[in-house]
Parts: structure tokens; sequence; C-alpha cells
């Protein structure tokens, strides 16, 4: 029979993609992990890993054997949390990856809301302009603005949103108020930084045609501090609207942009009783709060 506990080890490796780092976690001497890891690959006389300057990376066997040492792993905690009662109160720690302007201006709302209701919770939210690795558990799932099409993944989706073009109110009335996009090569633009744009989905400025960025950032709230002080015009979520009131939608008649938010995770997580209750309240306060500031962003100046 082979040894959990070499499973386990060569497991922690995959999801940390190091080796001293995997010792943190198991908290023990990175050399025993590295004997560990040696003694399972030459039992089955396969290499399971292999070093580059990004660290540990999976060889193809390795890919192989972890997605089922992972759903193994996933089925005894599954088997644990019910014995411990997991699937009839929300707690433990629960980590949520998500994009900029979803983790700033929804998810705080949402998971206050949440943690109300079931004060043993502990959410983290990991805000970061990227897609998270599942399979390494950056994150228990990750909100995305496209559908993955590769991984061993369950994809759900939360709801539509909207996006507008923005300007404060100061600067649109001091160019007498544009009637036309093809008016608009005028202003300066802000926008993400193109070559950091991890998804197209969020290439914003394609529909107007406008390449040239003059004032960029990776961050949404970045964009939006630089809009809220006049340097330029740019797209903007209508659910950030109602926290910055110095911005105003403009020429929402000729530019309306529809995006999605889906719910990402581990399909060996499909049967963890927690994780599915606490994706079931996520989702629903999602599109409960996006609804909500939507409707506010329709009144110009509304504070939340």
């Amino acid at each position: 029979m082979e040894n959990w506990d070499d499973l386990r080890i060569f497991l922690t490796v995959a999801q940390a993609g190091s080796l001293t780092v995997a010792a943190q976690v198991l908290k023990i001497d990175p050399a025993t992990v590295s004997r560990r890891i040696a003694r399972l690959e030459q039992t089955h006389a396969t290499p399971l890993f292999s070093k580059s300057p990004k660290g540990y990376e999976l060889t193809e066997a390795g890919h192989g054997l972890v997605a089922h040492v992972d759903a193994a792993q996933a089925s005894l905690n599954a088997g644990l949390g019910a014995l411990r009662g997991d699937g009839e109160g929300l707690r433990g720690q629960i980590r949520i990856g998500a994009p900029d302007g979803c983790a700033n201006f929804l998810l705080p709302q949402v998971c206050g809301e949440i943690t109300k209701t079931y004060p043993d919770l502990d959410i983290q939210i990991v805000a970061l302009p990227r897609v998270f690795n599942l399979t390494r558990r950056e994150a228990d799932m990750a909100i995305g603005v496209s559908q993955p099409t590769a991984g061993r993944l369950m994809v759900q989706k939360i709801a539509d949103y909207r996006l507008h073009l923005a300007a404060s109110t100061e600067l649109w009335q001091s160019h007498k108020s544009p009637e036309r996009l093809s008016d608009l090569k005028e202003l300066p633009v802000v926008g993400y930084v193109q070559d950091m744009i991890f998804d197209k989905e969020l290439d914003y400025l394609e529909p107007l045609g406008l390449r040239r960025v003059q004032l960029a950032s990776n961050s949404i709230s970045v964009q939006m501090n630089l809009l809220r002080q006049g340097a330029g015009l740019g797209i903007v979520h209508d659910f950030a609207l109602p926290f910055a009131p110095e911005l105003r939608r403009i020429l929402v008649d000729q530019l309306n942009l529809t995006r999605s938010f889906f719910l990402i995770r581990s399909v060996d997580d499909r049967h963890n009783r927690r994780l599915n209750q606490f994706a079931q309240v996520l989702v629903s306060g999602l599109r409960a709060e996006i609804q909500r500031l939507e409707a506010l962003a329709e009144k110009p100046g509304v504070k939340i």
C-alpha cells in the first residue's frame, strides 16, 4: 500500500510550487520533504517534478497523480467535515480570489453580511488582477470574468454587470460635453496597462477605437481615483459608480458594455458541503449587491 504521508507531502509541494514553502506549510525540514519526494519517485521509477526558475513544476506523470491525490484529500476533508457538522453552520477559513473591481466594490459588503450570519466563519479576500490557480489551492474558489477552458473546474455564472464611459462632472463640462464617441479623441484616456490585461474581457477600449491610454494602471481602483481627479475619461463598472459621486456616466446611449462574473471552483470540491453552502450564499449576495448598486448608478451624485 502507498504511504499516504508521502502522497500528502507530494500534494503540498505540487500546490506550493516550492520545496521551502511546502516545508513551512508542513512544519518539517526541507531536506525531509526532498527525501520523501525522491522516495516516491524512486518507488515508481517516475519523475514527478522538474526544477525551473519558477520552482518545482509537475511533470506529465506528476499532473496525472496530483488530480487523484487531491481528490482523495478532498474526500477525506469532506468526511471529517461531515463528522464536525460543517454543513450545518459555516465555520473555519475560506479564501476567495477575485479581480480588483469585484474585490473592492462588491465583496466587502457581501462578505461582511455573511460573517454577521456566520460569526465562526473567517473569509479572506485576495484581490489580484490575474487568474488564480485552484489546483495549487491559492484560493478555495475564485471569481472570474470569463469561463476557463482548461482544468478540472466547476463554473457557475453569478450575474451580468454593466460598464459605461465615465468622467468627472468638472472635466466633462469643461470640454463642453461632447455628444458623439468620435469627439472623445481630444480627451485624455484612463485605462488598463495594455500588456498587463490578463483577460480579453477586460479590454474595454477596443469598442472606442482608442489604443492610446495616457494614464494607465492594472488596478481599477487606481483608475477610479484618476478619474475622480479629473485626469481623463474611462470605462467604469456601474456598480462602482456609487462609491465615486464625483463621476457621471457619459454617452450612455452610444456605449453600453455588458460583462459577466463566474464562480470557479475545483471539481474535487463538488461534494464539500461547507464550500457548497458558502458558494450558494456568496452567489446570492453578489447578485443582490450588483442589482442594488447598478440601480444607484442610475442616479448621478447619489452616495451609498
